[in-house]
This record gives C-alpha cells, sequence and structure tokens, in this order.
C-alpha cells in the first residue's frame, strides 16, 4: 500500500480506539496529522543520574540493562516485561554513587513483547527518558522511552540529546493524550517518508508495525526532513522563501513534531504561519483578478441616467463627504463591465442606507433590478419603509419638476418568507418578469422560487448574518453575475479585512450625520441594588418624556439556552474565557418582563415583549406599538440588534452584558440616539472587578469608536465571535495565522503574493501552489467571499 497525504489513518492503523480517537479530533487523514500542530513546547528533560531523580518527575540518564524478565499476568491476557538497569558509567561522569531502576512494559501482544525483549537484552547499552515512579523500594519508569546505543542511536550523548529535546504539546481530550497524539503524528510522518524513499516503488511499512509503534512509544528513529521531501514539497516559491529565512516545507513539520530546541521550533511556527498567509493572499487575489474576468452588468451614470444624482439631490439633507465619496466609487464600479464586489463599513448611523440606495438606483436606471437582502424580518420592514419613502418623495419630485411628462415610480417590494400566499406571489411574478425594480427580502430571496433575470446588484445587509453559500446563491441564479455590496455596521479592523475580505475593494464611512450625539455609557453591578433602582426611576422619566426603552435579555425563557435566532442571527453565547460565570443563569425575556411588571418605577407603563419566537405579524405590531409610544418599554432578545430604527428610544439596557461580545454590544447601544436626543446605555454585569469580562466592560464604557472596540474584541474573544465561522475561517484551513498579532506577516505575504502574480498571473511556473491555492478555495468555502 502506497502511503500520501490523502491516506485515511483508518488504513494505516489496526488500533481502532486510537483511530477513533483522532477521528474525534479531525485528524482522518495523513494529512490532517501532519498538520494537527501543537501548541506548545515542554522545557528540555533534565539528564540526571538515579540517584539525583526526584520521583515523579520527568528525567534522561543512560545505563546497562543487567537483567530482563517477561512475565504473563494472571488477571487477565498479557505480558509484563521488566528490565532492570544501572547507571554506573552515567553516575561516574556525574560524581554520584551508581543505582539502579526498574524499567516497566505492558502489552497483550506478544510479537511486541518479543521484538523488545530482543532490542533490550542483557548488557545492551541504552537512553532511558520517562516519568519516575515508586515501586518494590526501587525507582521506577512505566513505559519510558528507550533508545539502543548502536542500534537507534551511535553514541550515549547523541540518545541523550534527542530523548531530553522539548516535546511538543497538543489539544487531547478524553480518549486521547496529546503524548499518544504524538506518538501517532511520528508514526505517520515515517511512514510517509519511507513510503516515498524510492520514487515509483512503495516501501511502506505494514500498518501492524504502525500500531507497534504507537504501543511502543513512537518510531524510534527520527524522521527525516529530506527524506520527507519527496512526499511534502514546497509550496511557498523557494526565492521567496529564502527571502524570509523560512525553512522547507517538510523540515518545518518535523521542526513541529519533532523539535531539536525551543528555537527551532518557533521558526517552524513561523514558516508555516506565514505559509498560510501567503496561500490566502494568493487565493484571494487570484478570485479578485478571476471576477475581473467575468461578465456583469454595466450600469453608468450620466446624461441620460441621473436617477442617483436625482435621489441624492430630493434628500432633505446634505450627506458626509465620506458618503459623496463611497457614492462615487459605487458608481465607477457598476459602471464597468465586470462585477462590482465592494464591502462597506459604516458605524451605526452612518448613512449605509442612504449609500446603498443610490446604487440600487442606478441598477434601476440602467433598465435592471437590484435586491437587498436583511437578516431580520424587522429589519427588512424597516429597510421597506425607510426606502418605499425615499424612493416616494424622489418620484414626487421628479413630477413636480418634469409637469406632465412626470417619470414612472420605481416599484419597491417587500419579500419575506411570513408573507401571505397571494401577496408573495405577487412580488415573485414583478422580480420574474424582469422589470426595473427594488426588491427588500430577508432570506426568502435564496429560494428557488426567487427568480431576477436582470439582478443587476445585491446588497447584503449585516453580512455576518450569512454564509458564502447563500451569497452564492443569489450570484448564481443568472449568467451575469451581479455587482455585489456587502454592508456592515460590525467595523472590521484592516488585517482582519484583509484576511477574510481581500478580494473585495474596503470601503469605510466614519462620519456620523449632523444631530447624532454621543451614547452614554454606564457599565452597573447587577447586585448594586440602589444603582439599579435609580436606573429604572430615569427610564420612568425618559418615557414620561415621551421616549421609548430597550431592555434586551439573552434568552427567552427559563428553558432556553442562549437565543436561537430563527431568521438566521447568530446566536449569543458567553464568553469562553468567563468560565467562573457559566454556572450563572441568564436572564430571560420571561423573567426580566415580570420583574419589571412588579417595579414600583415602572408602574402604569405597559411592557411589551420581542423575541425570535414571535411570528412576523406579533413583530410587526410590537414594533408599530413601541415606536407610537403604546408600549413605551420593550423587553427583547438580540433580535432587536441589527436595523432597528426607532427614533424616540433614548434608553437601552442590557442584562448579563458581560457574556456578550464587545462588537454585539456597541451594536445594540446604536439602538438609541437616532433622534438626536441625549441618550443612555446601561449594561448590566454579575463579572468580578478584576475578570476579563469586566476589562471588556471597562474598554466599551469608555469608548464610542467602533474600529477600537471591534478591535479590542478580536484581540480578547477571537475572530470566529467577532464575525462569525463563515467569515472567520473557523471551519477553514488556516491553523497557525493569528488575525490580530499577525498584521504584518498577512500585509508582507500580500504584497509578496501581488508581485508573484504580477509576473505569473496563472501560476503556470508555481503548479505546487497553484494546486495549494485551488485546494484552499475549495476547502474554504466558508472562508472566501466568493469563490
Amino acid at each position: 500500500m502506497s502511503i500520501s497525504l490523502d491516506t485515511t489513518v483508518s488504513s494505516l492503523m489496526t488500533n481502532r480506539r486510537r483511530v477513533g480517537a483522532l477521528k474525534s479530533l479531525g485528524v482522518l487523514t495523513v494529512h490532517d496529522a501532519i498538520t494537527y500542530y501543537p501548541f506548545r513546547v515542554t522545557d528540555p528533560v533534565p539528564l540526571l543520574p538515579l540517584r539525583s531523580i526526584t520521583v515523579g518527575t520527568a528525567a534522561a540518564f543512560a545505563g546497562v540493562v543487567r537483567e530482563l524478565r517477561v512475565r504473563p499476568l494472571a488477571a487477565r491476557r498479557g505480558y509484563r516485561l521488566e528490565a532492570l538497569v544501572d547507571d554506573t558509567e552515567f553516575a561516574l561522569e556525574h560524581s554520584v554513587r551508581p543505582s539502579s531502576a526498574n524499567l516497566v512494559f505492558f502489552s497483550y501482544k506478544k510479537h511486541f513483547v518479543d521484538w523488545l525483549s530482543s532490542r533490550l537484552g542483557q548488557g545492551s547499552s541504552i537512553v532511558v527518558q520517562g516519568e519516575s515512579s515508586f515501586f518494590n523500594d526501587r525507582l521506577q519508569f512505566t513505559h519510558p522511552e528507550t533508545l539502543v546505543i548502536g542500534k537507534d542511536v551511535g553514541t550515549a550523548d547523541e540518545g541523550l540529546a534527542r530523548v531530553s529535546r522539548p516535546r511538543p504539546v497538543y489539544h487531547a481530550n478524553s480518549r486521547i493524550s496529546s503524548e499518544h497524539i504524538h506518538e501517532s503524528i511520528l508514526s505517520m510522518l515515517q511512514a510517509l517518508a519511507e513510503s516515498d524513499e524510492t520514487v515509483g516503488t512503495s516501501t511502506s511499512p505494514n500498518p501492524d508495525a504502525l500500531a507497534d509503534a504507537d504501543e511502543r512509544g513512537g518510531d524510534d528513529r527520527k524522521v527525516s526532513a529530506e527524506e520527507l521531501g519527496r512526499a511534502i514539497p514546497d509550496i511557498v516559491p523557494e526565492d521567496i522563501r529564502l527571502s524570509n529565512g523560512a525553512m522547507h516545507r517538510a523540515e518545518a513539520i518535523v521542526a513541529m513534531h519533532e523539535p531539536t530546541d525551543a528555537k527551532e521550533f518557533a521558526r517552524a511556527i513561523a514558516t508555516l504561519r506565514y505559509e498560510e498567509a501567503f496561500i490566502s493572499q494568493t487565493a484571494l487575489l487570484r478570485s479578485r483578478e478571476g471576477v475581473r474576468a467575468t461578465p456583469g452588468y454595466a450600469c453608468p451614470v450620466d446624461e441620460e441616467h441621473r436617477l442617483p444624482e436625482d435621489f441624492v439631490a430630493s434628500l432633505p439633507f446634505d450627506l458626509t463627504a465620506g458618503q459623496h465619496e463611497v457614492i462615487d466609487a459605487i458608481q465607477e464600479d457598476m459602471a464597468k463591465p465586470y462585477p462590482m464586489q465592494r464591502l462597506l463599513q459604516g458605524e451605526v448611523g452612518s448613512g449605509k442606507t442612504v449609500v446603498c440606495v443610490a446604487a440600487m438606483l442606478q441598477a434601476v436606471d440602467s433598465g435592471n433590478q437590484a435586491v437587498l437582502v436583511a437578516p431580520t424580518q424587522v429589519l427588512a420592514e424597516q429597510h421597506y419603509q425607510t426606502i418605499s419613502d425615499m424612493v416616494q418623495k424622489l418620484s414626487v419630485g421628479q413630477t413636480a419638476g418634469a409637469g406632465s411628462e412626470a417619470k414612472n415610480t420605481v416599484p419597491v417590494v417587500l419579500l419575506t418568507g411570513g408573507m401571505r400566499l397571494a401577496q408573495r406571489r405577487k412580488v415573485l411574478a414583478l422580480a420574474a418578469s424582469g422589470e426595473p425594480c427594488i426588491v427588500i427580502a430577508t432570506h426568502a430571496a435564496f429560494s428557488t422560487t426567487f427568480q431576477a433575470p436582470n439582478l443587476a446588484l445585491v446588497v447584503i445587509d449585516e453580512q455576518h448574518r450569512f454564509g458564502v453559500e447563500q451569497r452564492e446563491a443569489l450570484r448564481r441564479k443568472n449568467e451575469i453575475a451581479p455587482h455585489l455590496l456587502i454592508m456592515t455596521a460590525t467595523p472590521i479592523p484592516r488585517t482582519a479585512a484583509l484576511t477574510w475580505f481581500g478580494d473585495l475593494d474596503i470601503s469605510e464611512l466614519r462620519e456620523l450625520p449632523g444631530g447624532r450625539k454621543p451614547i452614554r455609557t454606564i457599565v452597573v453591578q447587577e447586585a448594586d441594588g440602589s444603582t439599579m433602582s435609580r436606573m429604572f426611576l430615569h427610564i420612568r422619566q425618559r418615557v414620561e418624556a415621551g421616549e421609548r426603552a430597550y431592555i434586551v435579555c439573552p434568552r427567552i425563557d427559563e428553558s432556553s439556552e442562549a437565543e436561537e435566532d430563527p431568521e438566521g442571527g447568530a446566536p449569543m453565547s458567553p464568553d469562553d474565557s468567563e468560565q467562573e460565570n457559566e454556572a450563572v443563569p441568564l436572564h430571560s425575556v420571561e423573567e426580566i418582563e415580570r420583574r419589571l411588571q412588579a417595579l414600583p418605577q415602572l408602574k402604569g407603563l405597559r411592557i411589551a415583549t420581542l423575541t425570535g419566537r414571535d411570528d412576523d405579524e406579533t413583530k410587526q405590531q410590537v414594533m408599530k406599538d413601541f415606536a407610537a409610544g403604546e408600549s413605551p418599554v420593550l423587553v427583547a432578545t438580540t433580535v432587536i440588534e441589527v436595523g432597528v430604527d426607532v427614533p424616540q428610544a433614548s434608553c437601552i439596557v442590557v442584562f448579563d452584558a458581560d457574556r456578550f461580545g464587545l462588537s454585539q454590544l456597541h451594536q445594540l447601544r446604536g439602538r438609541v440616539g437616532r433622534g438626536g436626543t441625549k441618550s443612555w446605555a446601561f449594561f448590566i454585569s454579575r463579572a468580578e472587578q478584576d475578570s476579563i469580562a469586566a476589562q471588556r466592560l471597562a474598554i466599551i464604557e469608555h469608548s464610542s469608536d467602533g474600529t477600537e472596540i471591534a478591535q479590542a474584541d478580536l484581540e480578547l474573544r477571537g475572530a470566529g465571535d467577532v464575525l462569525g465561522d463563515a467569515q472567520s475561517g473557523g471551519r477553514s484551513s488556516l491553523k497557525l495565522l493569528r488575525v490580530v498579532k499577525d498584521a504584518d506577516v498577512v500585509v508582507h505575504a500580500r504584497e509578496q503574493a501581488a508581485e508573484l502574480l504580477a509576473r505569473d498571473p496563472e501560476l503556470s511556473h508555481e503548479t505546487i501552489l497553484a494546486g495549494a491555492v485551488l485546494d484552499f478555495i475549495r476547502g474554504n468555502e466558508a472562508f472566501l467571499a466568493t469563490t
């Protein structure tokens, strides 16, 4: 059997329990095994004569086998091999009196015991490394690592240097230890190296030999990077690798799993980390160029197509400089004959909606269609109302200016999963006709029933709420690819944007429209009854002044876990770093609504609730009553996190704020202060004063800069929690690259990838890299923004 990177672990190992344990870690193939990297290495094992070893600690020494005994186990099948060794020569070198110890091995397999007996014959000089114990008045080592002088290594010094080297430590579980993971990976590396020693032939070992190697503590022969290089070729071009002072890939793989010292391990990590950055950036840049070779809708803005310009002129307010700049960039992109690919970042309330309406009108003005997809029913309806009003005012203005030659109104329609069948069919028919229109939709736009033959623009709102597969479903509906505008109110630090959205042009809206006042943020300890009481009294006063208040809870009811948004929102989950809080039940909408009803400060006020479980009709009515002031206090889950726009809302209270991410809290805070009034955000916490959660809340309490908050969120929680696994590479092959700490690595890799593609766009001279890029794209559909 020939062994390759694609060979399955189950075909190599006969130990079914070990195979199952590795599978639980996601290790199914040889490639999975060699890229299951350790997260640190141990300190070197000390070289000590037997008399200097402390019981219970690891040590290494050289000795001679004086006696060897093999005994069958009485209670069950199997054997016990016991070797008596002394360290006379080694002890004298250390000026210590010699001593002796027992080496003990247990096995069910007679052929393994026979093999071990032949190695550890009486008089054999060996090197031993293991953890010591004390049994029957003698030092004992159970299943230690042993090397035979003259067979495994040439000299005792060579053997001692090898067994005392730092050991890699892997993420393990209850089914398999780090040491057994290490043994299995070394066995597979050795098998891979031996399988490829002779080109065109296979010298792969018997699977039983691999199982035995696991049992005896790994293969006794150090894996050769030179031999392994035939099976694991370099991916990064040699000139680029050498310019970075990096190792060959095979050398780095060996150094990761069998490092000589900590310095070599660190160099291996740096090499493989750069490799990941280089492959990902090459893939993103090639993807970007590939899109430009795809036919798209050219939507010009000129004397005949002035609808976007008329729209901007019809607005009752002046756009910010940033809005003008982004609109100009989008108009230039959409006028080209290939699809636009743009990510628009903007703080809550920065005016992204106006920008996307101008873009959609540009598509419609060219005789095409546009769709805006929102993650929730509430947000879709809000967008529909806002955009319909804007387009209606534009049409009225055009009618007044054109006299009897009034232009036709641009159709704006809403498509959601909860619509009545007759209304839904009407919207689907309009889209299917190809008539120029704007469709505001929820996830219903991804269904096969939605067809828009002239779809020139797709706008995705709150990108982290959608998977790449969903976005691609819209892009593949027609032969001509639509322009793509992705919007997010979750600021993404530059390096993260390069890492996940490097194939998109990135625009930012940093200015806030006039009239927006800063939101005062206050962290309140829930145990502080006095402050909690004053907070609710303050809310009563704001409500009596005609304002509104949100109360946010992470759960729907006492029986539910963290909220699960059925409309596709990412569930709120506790911060993994706050293990001490996980035993404390999270507050629920049901519980808090009941408590608020009993508060004297809120007596007589109508309190409504809103969760992801409510049907569309209920949600619509609740939001209508809240906006009208009939229910001025709304207790809700994070369903109100994005897009809900009630100008009268001036207060928001978030319970269990210490269990939310900073970016999510920043989004929730953006629900208030939209009407120009003074506003407050109260974050209720049960975190200990010096805990990480308290430190996180202190950041958002004193900062309103979304980019700064997002950067802190990445550093404290990790990318998957901030952006969602679909954008973070949580399911991707990136295992070592760290978004925050490796910013310089990503930027440098992108520069070198761009230089390479400039001279070899098709990677025709870099076939191994081309294959790695293709594998990366195919295996990371949840990583790349486009394919």
